[in-house]
């Protein structure tokens, strides 16, 4: 009996503590940004409702161009037979029955216009699908790329504060043997607090940061990311070239997408208008019920009489307008776009030339003065001053570059948020 409420206490306890299992098997996202890019395309209610919005009004293109449902009239006439009877209904009773079967038919070209505007509001629809991925990939791209400079840098404020333990070793020992003031040690002491301030202020900007990421992806605040491993690629400059990159923006960006398309709309609705100067009509077919025959079968044609002329000039005007305004809108949009890249493309070709020159010249050359210094200090050549002073140049030289390698991913996520598509 004993061994079976055993059995039963360890079976409660692994249901009880399944959920938990589950939860810690759950796949981490944030090690690249490929992943994070991946996860909110799917998960994001913003980019999955304007895909919905796009679905949709791809569905309104065909009744866009369908004729309206025809109309069914029902007349009875002699319904009291000459006063001979009580008013009835009945087709087989009455003194006759019309009924009448009726279509609406538009003008020629008009169907054909109606459905080129639904498919190009269809197209102005999944443009600004495109620019809603296109705005938030580059956010997540830009918010990655903060994240690793956050994370990059505590990793090198905590190397920091590793090394100034050290030289608050050396330097009581010094301290102890004569070499050194006191204050040396001290003011490694003061640098070590310093840098303990620091980390916090960066283990805070580390969670907002993680937060708005965690925002775009749809997660809540404070679910945890994978330790960024590396940033992108950057292109090489051949793929960069300035006029190549105009022609695809051009081409590609979904902004410019969008306005074309609406220009578009905006010049089939005008000259859907001046075809509003025509008359429609509407065809009918009419047979008679006398007793519980149909004998009589007659015709019909109706049309509207487009008299208001003042009212469609005025239409007209509006909708030349409306295509004069859908233009202006276009080129404007075109030189804010082109302003932008040719603004993202110089600070992107600042940012690799200052990494390069930092990687191969300044962070070189500042490790070689710090260790100088730092013999120079055991030898007791220079003062503690200078040992903190060169520990300061290394520490600037590598933040900096840490900074410019994020800047240069958020202006390359900026360039392939105007391109519309990954370069």
């Amino acid at each position: 009996m004993q061994s079976v409420l055993r059995i039963c206490a360890v079976a409660v306890t692994l249901a009880l503590g399944a959920p938990s299992v589950v939860r810690a098997s759950e796949k981490v996202v944030g090690g690249s940004v490929e992943s994070l890019l991946d996860y909110a395309k799917e998960r994001n209610p913003e980019f999955a409702s304007m895909r919905h919005e796009t679905d949709a009004a791809s569905e309104r293109i065909g009744p866009a161009g369908a004729l309206p449902d025809p109309r069914l009239r029902v007349e009875w006439m002699d319904i009291t037979r000459a006063g001979e009877q009580s008013p009835t209904l009945s087709p087989s009773r009455a003194g006759s029955t019309a009924y009448t079967l009726m279509q609406d038919v538009p003008w020629f070209g008009k169907r054909d216009l109606k459905r080129d505007i639904a498919a190009l509001e269809a197209e102005g629809a999944k443009g600004r699908a495109l620019g809603i991925w296109a705005e938030l990939s580059s956010r997540i791209k830009s918010g990655y790329a903060q994240f690793y400079y956050v994370h990059r840098n505590e990793r090198l404020t905590n190397e920091l504060l590793d090394l100034m333990s050290r030289l608050e070793k050396v330097a009581q020992v010094r301290y102890a043997g004569g070499l050194a003031a006191q204050s040396d040690a001290i003011r490694a002491q003061v640098e070590q607090t310093s840098l303990r301030n620091e980390l916090i202020a960066l283990e805070n900007e580390k969670r907002m940061t993680q937060a708005r990421l965690n925002m775009l992806l749809s997660r809540p605040p404070d679910a945890p990311l994978a330790e960024p491993e590396r940033l992108r690629v950057l292109p090489a400059p051949v793929h960069l070239d300035h006029a190549a990159l105009q022609d695809r923006v051009r081409g590609h960006n979904p902004q410019l997408f969008t306005e074309d398309a609406q220009l578009k709309a905006a010049e089939k609705n005008r000259d859907l208008t001046y075809r509003n100067r025509y008359p429609d009509f509407t065809f009918g077919i009419t047979p008679t019920q006398s007793r519980n025959s149909i004998k009589d079968w007659g015709l019909m044609v109706e049309i509207n009489i487009p008299l208001q002329q003042s009212s469609r000039r005025a239409q007209e005007r509006e909708a030349q307008a409306m295509l004069s305004a859908a233009r202006a809108r276009k080129d404007a949009t075109a030189n804010q776009v082109l302003a932008e890249l040719s603004e993202n493309l110089s600070a992107l070709d600042a940012a690799r030339r200052t990494e390069a020159i930092i990687t191969s010249s300044l962070l070189p050359q500042t490790e070689l003065t710090f260790k100088a210094a730092l013999a120079s200090y055991e030898n007791g050549k220079v003062d503690f001053a200078t040992l903190l002073d060169a520990q300061r140049q290394i520490r600037q030289a590598k933040q900096n570059q840490i900074k410019t390698q994020a800047e240069a991913q958020t202006r390359l996520a900026a360039i392939e948020r105007l391109l519309g598509e990954e370069l």
